[in-house]
């Protein structure tokens, strides 16, 4: 019966276009309706600002190099995952991310807390040959973003993209007094885009993320982007119940 009900509505387009319609209804109000709720779902939480010049340049080559295909960004609320991770993840910490990168897929290891867990020549030296400091490894090698000069000619159209998102990065001064007094001065001056590709330069050399002051290369960038991973909220700050009605 469940068969012939099935052929009447694939051999007649009135019945099709009817089901076609109310499964795409159905669709777009589950992926909507949260939306409508976003207040009461995203955490308030301090801390959680967008990446700089040198961070989101260091996130597309993130992108670029499929990083993602084997690593996630997103510690799951469970005790297992939390003793090897640290604090759950928070959809607060990823409003900024256009894409965001949680996945659920991992090869290797989780990211979203590897901020600060490693040196700025440990990352460079497992990006260049991850088998010298993790044998176990599969991870392919990346010498080349040690050599590679860091493209930075279109930074600002980067930044001028991911704004019309939604990202508060600053065009002008009323924004830029804007972020001032949401983020404090020094994150405003980075977020701010006419001088991006100054300040871009300004971190990579005062971070020495690839322990070469001398130019500005890929391996800065992504060490950049790595190190500030999971560290932007100060958990200390927050018990447990502040944030799991939330959940």
């Amino acid at each position: 019966m469940s068969k012939l009900k099935h052929e009447i509505i694939e051999t007649n387009a009135g019945w099709l276009l009817v089901a076609t319609m109310l499964a795409i209804s159905v669709g777009g109000l589950v992926e909507i309706t949260p939306l409508f709720m976003i207040d009461d779902t995203m955490e308030k939480v301090d801390g959680v600002r967008p990446y700089t010049p040198l961070e989101q340049r260091g996130r597309d080559i993130y992108i670029r190099e499929g990083c993602y295909t084997c690593h996630s960004q997103m510690v799951r609320p469970f005790r297992d995952e939390q003793l090897r991770y640290g604090h759950y993840s928070l959809a607060a910490e990823s409003k900024y991310d256009h894409p965001f990168q949680w996945g659920s897929k991992r090869t290797g290891p989780d990211l979203a807390r590897v901020g600060g867990k490693y040196s700025n020549e440990w990352h460079v030296q497992h990006l260049i040959k991850p088998k010298s400091v993790v044998p176990e490894s599969v991870m392919p090698n990346y010498p080349w973003l040690l050599t590679t000069p860091l493209d930075i000619s279109d930074v600002g159209d980067r930044l001028r993209a991911l704004r019309a998102t939604g990202v508060p990065y600053s065009a002008n001064a009323e924004e830029y007094r804007r972020n001032a007094e949401r983020f404090g001065e020094d994150v405003a001056r980075q977020l701010h885009i006419p001088d991006a590709q100054r300040n871009l330069v300004a971190q990579a050399q005062a971070g020495n993320f690839d322990g070469d002051r001398s130019s500005v290369t890929e391996m800065d960038a992504l060490v950049a982007y790595l190190q500030v991973l999971g560290t932007m909220v100060d958990f200390r700050q927050y018990k447990p119940e502040d944030l799991v009605k939330y959940r």
